[in-house]
């Protein structure tokens, strides 16, 4: 029996109708319009976002209008010049209107506090160069490794989940991955999962999701109002059998569970929180057709998502220091900061040799299409020197 379609039929809720039963399934995309499957599937979403798992989020997490309660001023300043940073737009796609203020505070607070010994869940995965094998881009992994980092350096496990097509290029960010020596006791694994599932795999799947205490995404690819995962281009990844319905993962999660997404250009997962924005920009010319309509707790939006994958790593680490710092003094604080930046932030020579086993592995620049070491177009020189400069503006250092 398979699983695949079953995400769609979730992520669409095209009926009140039960469609789906063991050993059957009806499809019904043609008894609606797309106007009402759209309408229907953002009415889900928004169902999902007043769930009671985000009341349960918020009685930990204040109010955006007490901001003091999350941390003290100088580390609120300090994660608004990081996204400052991460949000220049550096890749003129128009990112900088989908930035939500505080998102990136938000997002770190529950990250930095999260309860010790959790499993983080973190997807990934954009198979945007659809002719190639692997088709994996550049863009992801580096990000996806420095958030598995963050996580085990926290005390937690984390389990980093993407697609069959994309499994040598994760395998090969994950083998060997630098990692403070105080965090062996947690472990990151990778989980990959193929575009339809059988019975073992649905089983997998939904082991997974009962497990997870937090959902992360960096540059996963995310479905349109139609269901379909596109390329910026507009490229239907779905129907090349590349795309593994891991949107269920938000639709399915525990109640609790917050859901944190990393994305750059609108139709990443977790964009939906500013479906309107992708749609009315024109640096997004198929906003309407490639806009990712599932919906974010908390949207980090970056000129490049490995730039808010290092970002959020960052950020948290700032959250932890503050929570852990005893005496509360200046020197106690900057002291505790260093120590929590350092275990949870990569160093520039360990993100080069990640982006260099990648690329061995056939990883490809997703704007030029080449196996070569560049990310959006842009050298990965560029890249390092957004790293040292979250890494100085964490450390407050010029």
């Amino acid at each position: 029996m398979r699983h695949g379609l079953l995400g769609f039929t979730s992520l669409l809720s095209i009926s009140t109708t039960v469609l789906y039963r063991p050993g059957i399934f009806v499809s019904a995309f043609s008894l609606i319009t797309p106007k009402v499957r759209e309408r229907r599937l953002h009415s889900k979403s928004d169902r999902f976002r007043r769930h009671s798992r985000i009341y349960k989020l918020l009685s930990r997490t204040p109010s955006s209008n007490s901001m003091s309660s999350i941390a003290t001023g100088t580390i609120r300043d300090r994660i608004q010049k990081i996204q400052d940073v991460i949000g220049t737009d550096a890749g003129n796609r128009g990112m900088k209107a989908l930035i939500v203020k505080e998102d990136l505070l938000l997002a770190s607070y529950i990250f930095g506090t999260l309860p010790t010994a959790s499993t983080v869940v973190v997807l990934s995965g954009f198979p945007c160069c659809v002719n190639e094998t692997p088709p994996t881009e550049t863009d992801g992994p580096p990000g996806t490794m420095s958030l598995a980092r963050t996580a085990v350096a926290l005390g937690h496990d984390a389990v980093v989940v993407v697609d069959d097509c994309n499994s040598a290029v994760f395998e090969a960010a994950l083998h060997n991955l630098a990692l403070p020596d105080e965090t062996k006791r947690r472990k990151i694994r990778l989980e990959t999962f193929p575009p339809d599932f059988n019975d073992a795999e649905e089983n997998r799947f939904q082991d997974l999701a009962k497990s997870c205490d937090l959902l992360l995404a960096c540059e996963r690819a995310g479905p349109g109002k139609d269901g379909i995962c596109y390329t910026m281009r507009g490229i239907d990844m779905n129907s090349r059998g590349l795309i593994a319905p891991l949107h269920r993962f938000v639709l399915e999660r525990k109640d609790g569970v917050a859901f944190i997404a990393i994305g750059d250009g609108g139709n990443e997962l977790g964009m939906g929180k500013v479906i309107d924005a992708i749609r009315e920009s024109p640096q997004i010319p198929n906003g309407n057709v490639i806009g990712c309509v599932v919906s974010a707790d908390h949207l980090v939006a970056a000129s490049v998502s490995n730039w808010g994958g290092y970002a959020l790593s960052a950020a948290a680490a700032l959250i932890r220091a503050e929570h852990d710092s005893t005496t509360k003094t200046s020197d106690d604080l900057e002291k505790t900061v260093r120590n929590w930046v350092h275990k949870c932030l990569p160093t520039e020579p360990q993100e080069v040799e990640l982006l260099r086993r990648c690329v061995e592995a056939g990883c490809r620049d997703g704007v030029s299409g080449k196996i070569e070491e560049t990310v959006d177009g842009m050298s990965f020189e560029t890249s390092l020197k957004c790293l040292q400069e979250i890494r100085n503006t964490a450390l407050n250092e010029k």
